[in-house]
Protein backbone atom coordinates (compact mmCIF):
# COMPACT_ATOMS: atom_id res chain seq x y z
CA UNK A 1 0.00 0.00 0.00
CA UNK A 2 1.33 3.56 -1.37
CA UNK A 3 1.35 6.34 1.42
CA UNK A 4 0.34 9.26 0.41
CA UNK A 5 1.70 13.08 1.62
CA UNK A 6 0.26 16.03 1.77
CA UNK A 7 2.41 18.55 0.38
CA UNK A 8 2.18 20.98 3.63
CA UNK A 9 2.07 18.15 5.75
CA UNK A 10 5.42 16.53 4.88
CA UNK A 11 6.57 15.17 8.01
CA UNK A 12 3.49 12.89 8.82
CA UNK A 13 4.48 9.16 9.48
CA UNK A 14 2.72 6.37 8.07
CA UNK A 15 -0.14 4.56 9.73
CA UNK A 16 0.97 1.12 11.73
CA UNK A 17 0.21 -2.10 10.01
CA UNK A 18 -1.73 -3.80 12.92
CA UNK A 19 -4.14 -0.50 12.54
CA UNK A 20 -4.58 -1.23 8.74
CA UNK A 21 -5.17 -4.68 9.35
CA UNK A 22 -7.86 -4.28 11.88
CA UNK A 23 -9.76 -1.58 9.19
CA UNK A 24 -9.49 -3.71 6.78
CA UNK A 25 -11.40 -6.92 8.77
CA UNK A 26 -13.78 -4.14 9.78
CA UNK A 27 -14.96 -3.81 5.98
CA UNK A 28 -15.22 -6.94 5.81
CA UNK A 29 -17.38 -7.76 8.37
CA UNK A 30 -19.68 -4.80 7.21
CA UNK A 31 -19.43 -6.25 4.26
CA UNK A 32 -20.51 -9.61 5.44
CA UNK A 33 -23.48 -8.09 7.10
CA UNK A 34 -24.78 -5.38 4.37
CA UNK A 35 -24.77 -9.67 2.41
CA UNK A 36 -26.75 -10.78 4.74
CA UNK A 37 -29.43 -8.56 5.15
CA UNK A 38 -29.74 -7.71 1.50
CA UNK A 39 -29.97 -12.10 1.42
CA UNK A 40 -32.39 -11.57 4.23
CA UNK A 41 -34.63 -9.17 2.13
CA UNK A 42 -34.92 -10.99 -0.74
CA UNK A 43 -36.11 -14.02 1.50
CA UNK A 44 -38.74 -11.53 2.59
CA UNK A 45 -40.08 -10.39 -0.83
CA UNK A 46 -39.86 -14.36 -1.86
CA UNK A 47 -42.35 -15.03 1.13
CA UNK A 48 -44.35 -12.30 0.24
CA UNK A 49 -44.86 -12.82 -3.34
CA UNK A 50 -45.15 -16.66 -2.84
CA UNK A 51 -48.46 -15.62 0.01
CA UNK A 52 -49.41 -13.28 -2.46
CA UNK A 53 -49.65 -16.40 -5.00
CA UNK A 54 -51.45 -18.62 -2.21
CA UNK A 55 -53.66 -16.08 -1.08
CA UNK A 56 -54.17 -13.34 -3.50
CA UNK A 57 -53.47 -14.26 -6.98
CA UNK A 58 -56.31 -14.52 -9.22
CA UNK A 59 -58.52 -13.62 -6.54
CA UNK A 60 -59.59 -10.34 -8.19
CA UNK A 61 -58.92 -8.40 -11.77
CA UNK A 62 -58.66 -4.64 -12.13
CA UNK A 63 -59.00 -2.20 -14.78
CA UNK A 64 -58.29 1.37 -15.22
CA UNK A 65 -60.23 1.81 -18.57
CA UNK A 66 -63.34 2.36 -16.67
CA UNK A 67 -65.89 5.68 -17.00
CA UNK A 68 -69.37 6.80 -15.23
CA UNK A 69 -72.52 6.82 -17.31
CA UNK A 70 -76.01 6.88 -16.95
CA UNK A 71 -79.51 6.95 -18.88
CA UNK A 72 -80.01 10.82 -19.51
CA UNK A 73 -83.20 12.13 -19.74
CA UNK A 74 -84.21 14.16 -22.74
CA UNK A 75 -86.33 17.34 -21.91
CA UNK A 76 -88.41 17.68 -24.98
CA UNK A 77 -91.72 19.35 -25.61
CA UNK A 78 -94.93 17.45 -26.59
CA UNK A 79 -97.20 20.12 -27.98
CA UNK A 80 -95.93 23.27 -30.48
CA UNK A 81 -95.88 26.71 -29.01
CA UNK A 82 -93.55 30.08 -28.18
CA UNK A 83 -91.69 29.90 -25.47
CA UNK A 84 -93.14 31.87 -22.51
CA UNK A 85 -90.22 31.37 -19.81
CA UNK A 86 -86.99 29.49 -18.96
CA UNK A 87 -86.91 28.60 -15.40
CA UNK A 88 -83.20 26.75 -15.28
CA UNK A 89 -79.71 27.41 -16.42
CA UNK A 90 -76.95 24.71 -17.22
CA UNK A 91 -75.34 22.57 -13.78
CA UNK A 92 -78.93 23.51 -12.20
CA UNK A 93 -80.52 20.95 -9.31
CA UNK A 94 -83.33 20.27 -9.95
CA UNK A 95 -86.30 17.42 -8.64
CA UNK A 96 -88.82 15.37 -10.83
CA UNK A 97 -91.84 17.96 -10.72
CA UNK A 98 -90.01 21.00 -11.28
CA UNK A 99 -90.60 23.94 -13.64
CA UNK A 100 -88.17 23.82 -16.86
CA UNK A 101 -89.91 25.82 -19.46
CA UNK A 102 -93.45 27.29 -19.83
CA UNK A 103 -95.00 28.13 -23.28
CA UNK A 104 -97.42 30.32 -23.92
CA UNK A 105 -100.76 28.92 -23.66
CA UNK A 106 -103.41 31.11 -25.08
CA UNK A 107 -104.09 28.64 -28.07
CA UNK A 108 -104.41 25.77 -25.82
CA UNK A 109 -106.77 28.13 -23.28
CA UNK A 110 -109.31 28.70 -26.58
CA UNK A 111 -109.35 24.97 -27.03
CA UNK A 112 -109.86 23.82 -23.98
CA UNK A 113 -112.84 25.95 -24.38
CA UNK A 114 -113.85 24.77 -27.72
CA UNK A 115 -113.79 21.33 -26.72
CA UNK A 116 -115.82 22.40 -23.36
CA UNK A 117 -118.63 23.84 -26.04
CA UNK A 118 -118.40 20.46 -28.36
CA UNK A 119 -119.24 18.32 -25.16
CA UNK A 120 -122.34 20.68 -24.12
CA UNK A 121 -123.72 19.94 -28.17
CA UNK A 122 -122.83 16.55 -27.56
CA UNK A 123 -125.39 15.97 -25.04
CA UNK A 124 -127.87 18.21 -26.08
CA UNK A 125 -127.72 15.60 -29.83
CA UNK A 126 -128.23 12.40 -27.58
CA UNK A 127 -130.51 14.29 -25.60
CA UNK A 128 -132.73 15.11 -28.89
CA UNK A 129 -131.62 11.56 -30.22
CA UNK A 130 -133.63 9.81 -27.29
CA UNK A 131 -136.40 12.60 -28.03
CA UNK A 132 -136.76 11.44 -31.64
CA UNK A 133 -137.77 7.80 -30.05
CA UNK A 134 -140.73 8.72 -29.06
CA UNK A 135 -141.86 10.36 -32.49
CA UNK A 136 -140.29 7.40 -34.64
CA UNK A 137 -142.54 4.74 -32.02
CA UNK A 138 -145.65 7.10 -33.16
CA UNK A 139 -144.89 6.78 -36.48
CA UNK A 140 -144.42 3.29 -36.37
CA UNK A 141 -147.51 2.56 -34.43
CA UNK A 142 -149.31 4.79 -37.42
CA UNK A 143 -147.93 3.04 -40.15
CA UNK A 144 -149.17 -0.12 -38.54
CA UNK A 145 -152.80 1.24 -38.96
CA UNK A 146 -152.44 2.20 -41.87
CA UNK A 147 -151.61 -1.68 -43.26
CA UNK A 148 -154.43 -2.36 -41.29
CA UNK A 149 -157.04 0.02 -42.90
CA UNK A 150 -155.24 -0.87 -46.02
CA UNK A 151 -156.34 -4.66 -45.90
CA UNK A 152 -159.62 -3.67 -44.72
CA UNK A 153 -159.92 -1.42 -48.39
CA UNK A 154 -158.35 -4.19 -50.21
CA UNK A 155 -160.98 -6.75 -48.42
CA UNK A 156 -163.73 -4.50 -49.37
CA UNK A 157 -162.61 -3.95 -53.45
CA UNK A 158 -162.45 -8.00 -53.59
CA UNK A 159 -165.64 -8.58 -52.41
CA UNK A 160 -166.97 -5.62 -54.95
CA UNK A 161 -164.48 -7.65 -57.56
CA UNK A 162 -166.21 -10.76 -56.97
CA UNK A 163 -169.69 -9.59 -56.95
CA UNK A 164 -169.12 -8.03 -60.27
CA UNK A 165 -167.67 -11.19 -62.00
CA UNK A 166 -170.80 -12.95 -60.68
CA UNK A 167 -173.40 -10.34 -62.10
CA UNK A 168 -170.92 -9.91 -65.63
CA UNK A 169 -171.07 -14.01 -66.04
CA UNK A 170 -174.98 -13.61 -65.08
CA UNK A 171 -175.79 -11.50 -67.62
CA UNK A 172 -173.60 -12.71 -70.18
CA UNK A 173 -175.69 -15.69 -69.63
CA UNK A 174 -179.00 -14.14 -69.90
CA UNK A 175 -178.23 -11.54 -72.64
CA UNK A 176 -178.20 -14.06 -74.96
CA UNK A 177 -181.50 -15.26 -74.11
CA UNK A 178 -183.07 -11.90 -74.32
CA UNK A 179 -183.43 -11.97 -70.56
CA UNK A 180 -181.76 -8.82 -70.17
CA UNK A 181 -181.06 -6.48 -72.50
CA UNK A 182 -177.30 -5.46 -73.99
CA UNK A 183 -177.09 -2.14 -72.06
CA UNK A 184 -177.65 -3.99 -68.70
CA UNK A 185 -174.81 -6.49 -69.90
CA UNK A 186 -172.30 -3.72 -71.24
CA UNK A 187 -173.13 -1.96 -67.68
CA UNK A 188 -172.34 -5.67 -65.53
CA UNK A 189 -168.74 -5.22 -67.62
CA UNK A 190 -167.84 -1.94 -66.65
CA UNK A 191 -168.64 -2.49 -63.29
CA UNK A 192 -166.29 -5.34 -63.45
CA UNK A 193 -163.37 -3.04 -64.65
CA UNK A 194 -163.65 -0.75 -62.06
CA UNK A 195 -164.18 -3.40 -59.41
CA UNK A 196 -160.71 -5.10 -61.08
CA UNK A 197 -159.17 -1.64 -60.81
CA UNK A 198 -160.10 -0.64 -57.14
CA UNK A 199 -158.88 -4.25 -56.20
CA UNK A 200 -155.50 -3.48 -57.80
CA UNK A 201 -155.37 -0.13 -56.26
CA UNK A 202 -156.17 -1.22 -52.84
CA UNK A 203 -153.29 -4.29 -53.08
CA UNK A 204 -151.00 -1.18 -53.98
CA UNK A 205 -151.54 0.75 -51.15
CA UNK A 206 -151.31 -2.11 -49.07
CA UNK A 207 -147.57 -3.16 -50.38
CA UNK A 208 -147.59 0.82 -50.16
CA UNK A 209 -148.53 0.72 -46.45
CA UNK A 210 -146.63 -2.61 -45.61
CA UNK A 211 -143.28 -0.78 -46.93
CA UNK A 212 -143.89 2.20 -44.91
CA UNK A 213 -144.27 0.36 -41.99
CA UNK A 214 -140.69 -1.49 -42.70
CA UNK A 215 -139.07 1.87 -43.34
CA UNK A 216 -140.08 3.39 -39.95
CA UNK A 217 -139.66 0.09 -38.49
CA UNK A 218 -135.68 0.95 -39.72
CA UNK A 219 -135.91 4.39 -38.72
CA UNK A 220 -136.87 3.78 -35.42
CA UNK A 221 -134.30 0.97 -35.01
CA UNK A 222 -131.33 2.77 -36.33
CA UNK A 223 -132.36 5.82 -34.14
CA UNK A 224 -132.25 3.68 -30.88
CA UNK A 225 -129.19 2.49 -32.09
CA UNK A 226 -127.47 5.52 -30.98
CA UNK A 227 -128.30 5.42 -27.69
CA UNK A 228 -129.22 1.99 -26.97
CA UNK A 229 -127.48 0.26 -23.56
CA UNK A 230 -126.21 3.76 -22.82
CA UNK A 231 -127.48 6.79 -21.00
CA UNK A 232 -126.15 10.48 -22.02
CA UNK A 233 -123.70 10.70 -20.04
CA UNK A 234 -122.16 6.97 -21.09
CA UNK A 235 -123.34 7.52 -25.14
CA UNK A 236 -120.25 7.11 -27.11
CA UNK A 237 -120.93 11.02 -28.94
CA UNK A 238 -120.53 12.68 -25.16
CA UNK A 239 -117.73 10.07 -24.62
CA UNK A 240 -116.06 11.05 -27.57
CA UNK A 241 -116.38 14.67 -26.96
CA UNK A 242 -115.60 14.15 -23.52
CA UNK A 243 -112.15 12.42 -24.96
CA UNK A 244 -111.47 15.64 -26.73
CA UNK A 245 -112.18 17.91 -23.78
CA UNK A 246 -109.25 15.90 -21.91
CA UNK A 247 -106.54 16.34 -24.98
CA UNK A 248 -107.17 19.54 -25.06
CA UNK A 249 -106.65 19.94 -21.29
CA UNK A 250 -103.80 17.93 -21.22
CA UNK A 251 -102.38 19.77 -24.22
CA UNK A 252 -102.71 22.70 -21.70
CA UNK A 253 -100.93 20.72 -19.05
CA UNK A 254 -97.90 20.42 -21.30
CA UNK A 255 -97.09 24.08 -22.08
CA UNK A 256 -96.15 23.80 -18.96
CA UNK A 257 -92.71 21.69 -19.16
CA UNK A 258 -91.39 20.24 -15.94
CA UNK A 259 -88.13 17.93 -14.70
CA UNK A 260 -88.92 14.05 -15.29
CA UNK A 261 -86.50 13.35 -12.73
CA UNK A 262 -83.93 14.52 -10.34
CA UNK A 263 -81.00 16.04 -11.43
CA UNK A 264 -78.38 18.26 -12.89
CA UNK A 265 -79.29 20.32 -16.01
CA UNK A 266 -77.22 19.71 -19.03
CA UNK A 267 -77.29 21.38 -22.44
CA UNK A 268 -80.06 24.13 -22.55
CA UNK A 269 -80.89 24.95 -25.56
CA UNK A 270 -83.72 26.66 -25.35
CA UNK A 271 -84.30 30.56 -25.03
CA UNK A 272 -87.26 32.93 -24.16
CA UNK A 273 -89.56 33.82 -27.69
CA UNK A 274 -88.03 30.79 -29.26
CA UNK A 275 -91.27 28.26 -31.35
CA UNK A 276 -90.49 24.75 -30.37
CA UNK A 277 -91.70 21.90 -32.40
CA UNK A 278 -92.86 18.70 -30.34
CA UNK A 279 -90.20 16.26 -29.73
CA UNK A 280 -87.56 19.06 -30.01
CA UNK A 281 -85.24 18.89 -27.40
CA UNK A 282 -84.41 21.48 -25.16
CA UNK A 283 -82.19 20.30 -22.43
CA UNK A 284 -80.95 17.10 -20.24
CA UNK A 285 -81.39 15.99 -16.79
CA UNK A 286 -78.39 14.32 -15.78
CA UNK A 287 -79.70 12.11 -13.02
CA UNK A 288 -76.43 11.87 -10.69
CA UNK A 289 -78.06 9.74 -8.45
CA UNK A 290 -78.43 6.32 -10.70
CA UNK A 291 -74.88 6.90 -12.19
CA UNK A 292 -73.45 3.34 -12.75
CA UNK A 293 -69.98 2.44 -14.15
CA UNK A 294 -69.26 1.02 -17.32
CA UNK A 295 -65.81 -1.20 -17.16
CA UNK A 296 -64.01 -1.95 -20.09
CA UNK A 297 -62.02 -4.87 -19.09
CA UNK A 298 -60.02 -6.81 -21.29
CA UNK A 299 -61.89 -10.81 -22.71
CA UNK A 300 -58.76 -12.69 -20.93
CA UNK A 301 -60.10 -10.93 -17.55
CA UNK A 302 -63.92 -11.86 -17.76
CA UNK A 303 -63.58 -16.21 -17.21
CA UNK A 304 -64.67 -15.82 -13.43
CA UNK A 305 -66.27 -12.55 -13.67
CA UNK A 306 -69.99 -12.91 -12.85
CA UNK A 307 -72.81 -10.94 -12.53
CA UNK A 308 -73.33 -9.90 -8.69
CA UNK A 309 -69.79 -9.90 -7.37
CA UNK A 310 -68.33 -7.20 -5.24
CA UNK A 311 -66.53 -4.29 -6.99
CA UNK A 312 -64.10 -1.95 -5.10
CA UNK A 313 -63.46 1.30 -7.04
CA UNK A 314 -61.88 4.22 -7.12
CA UNK A 315 -62.37 7.64 -8.99
CA UNK A 316 -59.96 10.03 -9.92
CA UNK A 317 -62.00 13.17 -8.91
CA UNK A 318 -61.73 12.13 -5.07
CA UNK A 319 -58.15 10.01 -5.16
CA UNK A 320 -58.32 6.23 -2.88
CA UNK A 321 -59.31 8.38 -0.33
CA UNK A 322 -62.74 7.81 -1.25
CA UNK A 323 -63.08 4.01 -2.14
CA UNK A 324 -66.50 2.91 -3.80
CA UNK A 325 -69.00 -0.42 -3.08
CA UNK A 326 -70.60 -1.84 -6.26
CA UNK A 327 -72.12 -4.91 -7.84
CA UNK A 328 -71.35 -6.39 -11.12
CA UNK A 329 -74.76 -6.04 -13.30
CA UNK A 330 -74.18 -7.47 -16.46
CA UNK A 331 -72.31 -7.70 -19.35
CA UNK A 332 -72.43 -6.30 -22.71
CA UNK A 333 -73.71 -7.56 -25.80
CA UNK A 334 -70.75 -7.01 -27.35
CA UNK A 335 -67.26 -5.18 -27.26
CA UNK A 336 -66.76 -1.87 -28.40
CA UNK A 337 -65.07 -3.04 -31.85
CA UNK A 338 -67.65 -4.62 -32.77
CA UNK A 339 -70.67 -2.36 -31.96
CA UNK A 340 -68.72 0.21 -33.21
CA UNK A 341 -70.32 2.46 -36.50
CA UNK A 342 -67.47 1.15 -38.21
CA UNK A 343 -66.72 -2.45 -37.33
CA UNK A 344 -62.95 -4.32 -37.97
CA UNK A 345 -63.08 -6.43 -41.23
CA UNK A 346 -60.82 -8.90 -40.94
CA UNK A 347 -62.07 -10.87 -43.78
CA UNK A 348 -59.29 -9.59 -45.51
CA UNK A 349 -56.02 -11.70 -44.54
CA UNK A 350 -54.00 -8.44 -43.28
CA UNK A 351 -54.87 -8.28 -39.29
CA UNK A 352 -53.73 -8.35 -36.28
CA UNK A 353 -54.67 -10.59 -33.12
CA UNK A 354 -55.94 -7.15 -30.50
CA UNK A 355 -57.08 -8.05 -26.99
CA UNK A 356 -60.54 -7.09 -26.73
CA UNK A 357 -62.35 -5.03 -24.12
CA UNK A 358 -65.81 -6.10 -22.86
CA UNK A 359 -68.29 -3.10 -20.98
CA UNK A 360 -68.91 -4.28 -17.84
CA UNK A 361 -72.08 -2.63 -15.84
CA UNK A 362 -71.12 -2.38 -12.14
CA UNK A 363 -74.08 -0.51 -10.30
CA UNK A 364 -72.81 1.72 -7.38
CA UNK A 365 -74.46 2.53 -3.63
CA UNK A 366 -77.07 5.42 -3.47
CA UNK A 367 -75.63 6.36 0.00
CA UNK A 368 -72.11 6.92 -1.05
CA UNK A 369 -72.69 8.58 -4.75
CA UNK A 370 -75.03 11.26 -2.20
CA UNK A 371 -72.04 11.35 -0.01
CA UNK A 372 -69.58 11.57 -2.71
CA UNK A 373 -71.16 13.05 -6.11
CA UNK A 374 -69.82 11.49 -9.23
CA UNK A 375 -70.46 13.27 -12.99
CA UNK A 376 -70.70 11.00 -16.24
CA UNK A 377 -67.38 10.63 -18.06
CA UNK A 378 -65.39 10.61 -15.05
CA UNK A 379 -62.33 8.21 -14.90
CA UNK A 380 -62.67 5.04 -12.51
CA UNK A 381 -60.41 2.43 -11.23
CA UNK A 382 -62.20 -0.91 -10.86
CA UNK A 383 -61.39 -4.18 -9.17
CA UNK A 384 -63.65 -7.35 -9.48
CA UNK A 385 -63.31 -9.56 -6.18
CA UNK A 386 -63.07 -13.13 -7.72
CA UNK A 387 -64.16 -14.66 -4.41
CA UNK A 388 -67.53 -12.82 -3.89
CA UNK A 389 -70.36 -14.54 -5.05
CA UNK A 390 -72.11 -14.27 -7.90
CA UNK A 391 -75.50 -14.93 -9.14
CA UNK A 392 -75.48 -17.70 -11.97
CA UNK A 393 -79.01 -16.35 -13.17
CA UNK A 394 -77.31 -12.94 -14.06
CA UNK A 395 -79.57 -10.74 -11.87
CA UNK A 396 -78.01 -8.27 -9.44
CA UNK A 397 -78.00 -10.05 -5.87
CA UNK A 398 -80.10 -7.61 -3.50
Amino acid sequence: MSIEHDETKGNEQPEPADKTAMKNTAMKGKRKKMLLAFCVLLVLVGVCYAIWLIFFAGKSVSTDNAYTDVEVAEVTPLVNGPVKEVKVVDTQTVHAGDVLVVLDDTDARIAVRRAEADLGSARRRVQQIMASDKTLTGQSDQRGAQIHGAEQAVARARARYDKAVLDEKRRRNLVEGGAVSRQEFTDSQAELREATAALEQAEANLTASRAASVSAQGERQANQALFMDSTIETNPIVLTAKARLEKARIDLDRTVIRAPVDGIVTQRSVDIGQHVQSGMRLMKVVPIQNIYVNANFKETQLAHVKPGQKVHLTSDLYGDDVVYDGIVEGFAGGSGAALSVIPAQNATGNWIKVVRRLPVRIRLEPEQLIKHPLRIGLSMEATVDLTSSGNPRGHVQE
